[in-house]
Parts: C-alpha cells; structure tokens; sequence
C-alpha cells in the first residue's frame, strides 16, 4: 500500500481540483470566510490523535452531560447526523434535552405549540420565519425536529438578534451559553445536545462560555471539517468516519465525517442560487453548475484537454459536446421529455423510477442529465458517464430518437461485446464516483461472498430478485471473477462468455461486475498500479467496437490481478 502522503494526495486530487473552482464563485459572493471569528474555528482544528469507529463516538455521546454538535447549515447530512442518532440510538436511561440555533429562544412558545401538536409544520415553519430569517433547507431541520419529538426529547431553541452582523457574533455566544445554562438548571440529570453552527465551536467562542458558566465537562461534535478530511485521506483505511481530534480534563473533541468538502460547497452554492432568486421564483435550483464543475473535477484529473481538435490520445473539441443539465422536480416533466424523444413507454418507466431511487440520471440517447436532487455520489457518477461517452465521441447519441439505455446498445454488436461494453461503463463511473467522492462504500469480492450468508430475505430485497434468481447470479459472478484469479496465462478466449440472462437479471450482473472491475481500477491507482495516463487511455478506447469491449475487459482483468 501507497505512503501516508501518496494515498492522502492520491485520494484528494480530483475533490481538490473541483473544489477550486466552487470556492471561488463562493469567495465571490461571500466575501466575510476571512474574518477572524471564522479564522479562529479554521486554526483551532487541524490534526487529530486517533481514528475512531462511529460506535465509540456514539458512546462518548451517551455517557456525555452536555455535546455541542457542530452543524455547516448549507448541508442536510449535518442536520440529519443528529436526527438518526436521536432515532438509533438507546438513550432511554435519562431524558434528552436538544438545543438548536435556528429557532430563536423568544420563539420558544410557537416551539411548545408544535411540540404538543396544536399547530401543524407549515405554521410552525411560517410562525418562527424559517425562511424569512434562517434560510436554510427545511426538510432536514425539521427531520430533526420531528426525530426529537418522536424520541421524547425536551426541544429548546437558542439563537438570538442579530444573525447577519458578525461584530455581535460574541453576544449570541454568550447568550446561547447562558440558556444552555438554564437548561441544564431545568433538566439536571438530561443529556443536553446542542446542535449550533460550527464557527461557534471554536475553543475561545462559545464552549470557553460555557465553561464559565458550568462546572461540568462538556464533549464538543464537529462535523466534516476540511483540515481534519484532508489528513484523514492519508489512512490505509477505505473510509474514516469519526476522528479523535483531543481529550483532556476540560476539552474533548471528537469530529465524524458524513459528507465531503466538495459535498459541503456544493450544497453551499446550490443555497447561495436560491437566495439570490426572487422570493416569487420557485424554480428548482440550477444544478447545471455543479454539474459542470463536477466534469471539470475529472477532466483535469484526468490530464484531458477539452480544446484537442483530435480524438486520438484526446477527445476531440470536448468543450463542445457538454451535456444539457435538466433541474427538474416534477416526474411528468420528465416523462414527456422522454417521449419527445422516443423513449418507450417501458424505459420512460425504468428511468423514471431511476431518478427517484438516484437523484439524478444521465441520458446517453439526447446527451443529457435530468436531476431531481443533488447527491453526490450518484451524481459523481453521472458526470463520469457523460465524460466516458464523451472520450468515444458521444457513440450512444441518436439525435433525438432514442434505441435503449447504456444497458442495451444497438443490437449489431455481438452479445459479448454488448455485455462487455457495458460492464466497462458501469466501472469507469463507479472509479469516476469514487474519485469525485472516495466515502462511496467499496465493492469487493468479499463483499459479494458476503451476500451467500444473508437470510432469504435480506438478499432478495439487496438485489431486488427471486431467491432462485439472486442465488444464480452471485454463483455466476463468484466463477466469473474467480476465473482468472491464479492464472495467468489466461487469455481472453478463457474467459466464459456473457451470460444468457435477460432483464433484472442481467442488470444485476453488468451492475455489479462493473462495480467490481471499478473498485479493482480505484485499488490499483490507489497503489501506484495504474497511472493517469493509463486511465485516460482507458476512458478514450472506442468499447463500442466490435470485440473491442471484450478484449479490452479481459486485458484489464489481466493487468488487475
């Protein structure tokens, strides 16, 4: 395995290029990210002790009197972090009491309304000017919420005027540690956590407050901080998700990581377009941006020049052939946008259902990406879809007539070749993803070995097959991959052709043969084994050839064992 310092630079590139260009637009509109109350959370947190598992964070939480959790507002997973513990967690031994920023204390009464269900959520969301003064998105605040008062929980909030003049920033502290102060007063035996946004939680901010005010320890919860990430790149881990970051008598501090940095600005950015419309254009948020910006994050990684007049060692004019981005909230939309095209009515229904399980969907027949929601993993994945289309010359474009998804390409090409092409672009957008995001969870053969011991159940809900089904594909998948495993004199006609599987099926199978090959590819660059050059190579080699999808495979393969 790759050095510290290899695997943290190798981890990082991709996420750091795409990055640059999102915190410039950001920096643009948001010109206060140098202040020093902002700089003082920035220096106070950049390296850490110890990996720890999310268990042991889960049980400092439990046994803690009072834990302040960080929140970066503009990310849902920070608010949801907190919801799915309160909703996961056993902490039925004592009462919880959850302070939140967002709510002011003068509001408290409109909170007790909500809590004993006299008045719905859009009063309560109207009546406390969530939008008018906060801004943030609604549906995770208010999961957490609605997580707190399921669990029991007493719901205080905490915030006070004003919000937007950082030269006041210090009285909210002060005020937020007085009232922390008179919760603990109220609920002497309560675990008191505090979800309060990040900056705040710098040592001489708001826990150097408390501390003045209380005699107990407090256990202070940072989420996704940048410094901490970036070094935490650098494990031989495939995914750290929780840091000791110090402990001593007065001051422990723990992070977890549940987003990347990249995730973050995004998210970040996506608030800042909705802000900047008027408050009578409810549209969907343009996602083209980050789109775009997550094709540039690849394009560059790659090495790739988006201007070659060429498609040999380059794609040819890629600056040109971009795909239209659709942000669009409404499944009608969508479905009329696939039969202008020529979708059938069988692929509208797939990728309709595609979208809602995904976020989003790229569109090989028109060249385009419709997104409901940005997630990042999934729309990691998609930008590398259209960049691998792309690097062949967009082969799968029908000028507005659609033959079929990546699954079923035109039916000339032998069936080896058509499995074989496929499988291939379900890997590079499987590596894509996991180079845009590395948290995505890793697919190996021991995770497919795995699936043999689950109950019936369990396996025919993970693949979405009849048990008879499901256990015909992992066996096929088991002899295929093992194949050439301890062989290596094997050459392509060895291998076993595509299987005669036909719709779930056969999905199921290129799924994950392609998930395998690309955790196979994302390993050997992690090592060294495979260089950008290499992988360029790779995303420009023309699959849709006939043979050449199955040789190239099997080559690969070869060079990966």
């Amino acid at each position: 395995m790759a050095t510290t310092g290899i695997l943290r630079s190798r981890r990082s590139a991709a996420q750091l290029l795409a990055i640059a260009s999102v915190e410039r637009e950001i920096r643009a509109i948001d010109p206060v990210a140098g202040r020093k109350y902002l700089r003082d959370f920035r220096d106070a947190y950049r390296s850490y002790q110890r990996v720890l598992a999310p268990s042991a964070v889960r049980y400092e939480i439990a046994k803690a009197g009072i834990v302040l959790v960080g929140d970066y507002h503009a990310l849902p997973n920070s608010q949801r972090y907190l919801a799915a513990l309160l909703r996961d967690y056993d902490f039925h031994q004592r009462p919880v009491a959850l302070g939140v920023e967002t709510i002011f204390s003068r509001d408290q009464h409109i909170l007790e309304e909500w809590l004993r269900r006299e008045i719905d959520e859009d009063e309560l969301r109207q009546r406390i000017r969530f939008d008018l003064d906060w801004g943030y998105e609604w549906a995770p605040f208010y999961e957490l919420l609605s997580a707190a008062r399921e669990h029991g929980s007493f719901i205080y909030g905490l915030d006070c005027m004003p919000r937007e003049d950082l030269r006041r920033i210090g009285a909210r502290d002060r005020h937020a540690a007085d009232k922390i102060a008179e919760i603990r007063h109220r609920h002497s035996d309560a675990l008191i956590l505090v979800l309060f946004g990040e900056s705040h939680l710098a040592p001489q901010h708001l826990p150097a407050m408390l501390a003045q005010r209380l005699s107990e320890p407090v256990l202070t919860v940072l989420q996704n901080v940048d410094a901490l990430y970036w070094r935490a790149a650098g494990e031989q881990h495939d995914r750290v998700e929780a840091v000791e970051v110090r402990k001593n008598e007065r001051d422990h501090v723990l992070c977890v990581f549940n987003a990347t940095p990249l995730e973050k600005y995004e998210n970040y950015r996506l608030c800042l377009d909705r802000w900047r419309r008027s408050d009578h254009d409810h549209s969907a948020p343009d996602l083209g941006p980050t789109f775009y910006n997550l094709i540039d994050g690849m394009v560059r990684f790659l090495g790739i020049n988006q201007y070659s007049p060429h498609n040999t060692t380059q794609p040819r004019l890629l600056v040109d052939l971009m795909p239209e981005v659709y942000s669009r909230s409404s499944n009608a939309l969508l479905r009329r946008l696939l039969s202008r095209k020529g979708f059938t009515s069988a692929e509208r229904r797939s990728l309709v259902h595609r979208v809602r399980e995904r976020g989003s969907v790229y569109l090989a027949p028109i060249n385009a990406i419709y997104v409901r929601q940005f997630r990042m993993m999934t729309s990691a994945e998609d930008a590398t879809r259209f960049l691998h289309q792309a690097c062949r010359g967009l082969p799968n474009l029908s000028n507005g007539r659609a033959h079929g998804t990546c699954s079923t390409l035109a039916t000339s090409l032998d069936r080896d070749n058509a499995f074989y092409t496929s499988v291939l672009e379900h890997a590079l957008a499987f590596f894509g993803s996991r180079i845009l995001y590395p948290v995505r969870p890793a697919m190996r053969d021991a995770d497919l070995a795995d699936l043999f011991d689950v109950t019936r159940e369990d396996l025919e809900q993970q693949t979405s097959l009849r048990f008879a089904d499901a256990v015909e594909v992992l066996d096929f998948l088991t002899r295929h991959r093992a194949l050439n495993s301890r062989r290596p004199d094997c050459t392509a006609e060895s291998f076993a052709p595509a299987p005669a599987f036909t719709g779930r099926k056969y999905e199921y199978v290129v799924e994950q043969l392609g998930c395998l090959t690309g955790n196979d590819l994302y390993d050997a660059y992690l090592e060294g084994r495979l260089t950008t050059a290499a992988l360029r190579k790779l995303f420009l080699a023309h699959i849709e050839e006939l043979g050449v999808a199955r040789a190239t495979y099997f080559q690969l393969r070869s060079r990966l064992r």
